[in-house]
């Protein structure tokens, strides 16, 4: 049990670590809840709950993560909202 852990943390951090892997993962989760029928408005709102976890939890591990926390922490609701949106969208594509 203590190893699915420890795997499971080194998946994760792994994921973190690198931005494409990190947009791939997204898109699978997207790719999911949208097979499970969740709306696109639950989704973006999730997105933005997801954003607000790694801006205010989750040490960047990258360049390109460290813009999006910046941004993130600068942003009006609104704003996040939008930057929660355009991740939705830039992973949909692909």
């Amino acid at each position: 049990m203590i190893r699915d852990c420890i795997l499971k943390e080194e998946i994760k951090m792994s994921v973190l670590n690198n931005f494409d892997s990190w947009k791939s993962f997204l898109a699978n989760r997207l790719e999911q809840a949208q097979d499970h029928g969740m709306s696109h408005e639950t989704i973006t709102n999730i997105a933005h709950e997801v954003g607000g976890y790694l801006a205010n939890k989750v040490e960047a591990a990258n360049s390109e993560q460290a813009v999006l926390r910046d941004l993130w922490n600068v942003a009006s609701e609104n704003e996040q909202q939008a930057i929660a949106s355009t991740m939705v969208k830039l992973v949909q594509k692909g």
